[in-house]
């Protein structure tokens, strides 16, 4: 179920049933010549939508602009500060934990995301404690990166090698070519790509990896891999959400 489209009675019958809820979280940033600006969305949300089904959970709503500051220096990209990405997280868990929810099941597409989720809950964890919201000391908190599922990177090695890099990789575009045929951008890549750069502010990013890739080859991506990966994904998240679920 996607919470969107429930009523509140059936939220509330819900709550019955499971306390557990799926968010899906990404980032709207370029992801070189032929990625669409919201993979790492675009990603997060067919995957939890599929990981709610496979496991009758509700599916929040998409957080799709995370903490991208780096990726700023290209057109299109939108980036929160790292505060506010905190802050509206823990909003978020403030009015879910208020409805009765107390296991929150991130999936993250996007990297730089993970530091500041990671400070969000132990921040929200502290504040919904000092709201004395009921059952705030069972609230829960998880993030699961599709991307580092054991089963898509084994793939992605298999199908891409080194040639898969670390952003605007074959793996994710693969994913939103088979969620979006619709938007596959055909367009020349740079005959080298850069790779293995620390990352610090946005102009120097810019001038390291000029065309935005990552030691990644995004043209070997097809819809078919895409399919593949989100299969393997949903799979094997849907595993990890039923564990985090009836864990203590």
């Amino acid at each position: 179920m996607l919470l969107h489209l429930c009523t509140w009675t059936e939220v509330e019958a819900y709550l019955e049933q499971s306390s557990g809820i799926i968010l899906p979280v990404g980032s709207t940033e370029q992801h070189g010549p032929t990625g669409l600006i919201g993979t790492d969305a675009i990603c997060a949300e067919a995957i939890a939508k599929g990981v709610g089904e496979a496991t009758n959970a509700l599916v929040g709503p998409t957080i799709n602009v995370g903490m991208a500051l780096h990726h700023t220096g290209f057109p299109g990209t939108i980036s929160l500060q790292p505060s506010t990405l905190i802050q509206l997280v823990r909003d978020y868990l403030t009015s879910l934990t208020r409805a009765g929810f107390t296991k929150f099941f991130f999936i993250n597409g996007h990297g730089g995301n993970i530091a500041t989720l990671k400070a969000a809950f132990a921040e929200s964890y502290a504040h919904l404690t000092d709201l004395n919201i009921p059952n705030a000391e069972r609230v829960q908190c998880h993030v699961a990166n599709w991307f580092t599922c054991a089963s898509v990177y084994k793939l992605a090695k298999e199908l891409y090698g080194n040639q898969e890099g670390s952003h605007a990789t074959p793996s994710e575009i693969a994913v939103t070519q088979y969620i979006y045929p619709e938007a596959i951008k055909h367009t020349p890549l740079l005959a080298s790509v850069a790779c293995g750069h620390t990352i610090y502010g946005a102009v120097d990013f810019r001038r390291r990896y000029p065309d935005g890739r990552m030691g990644s080859n995004p043209s070997l991506a097809t819809p078919e891999h895409g399919k593949r990966f989100y299969e393997l994904s949903v799979k094997e998240l849907s595993g990890s959400y039923l564990e985090f679920l009836n864990a203590d």
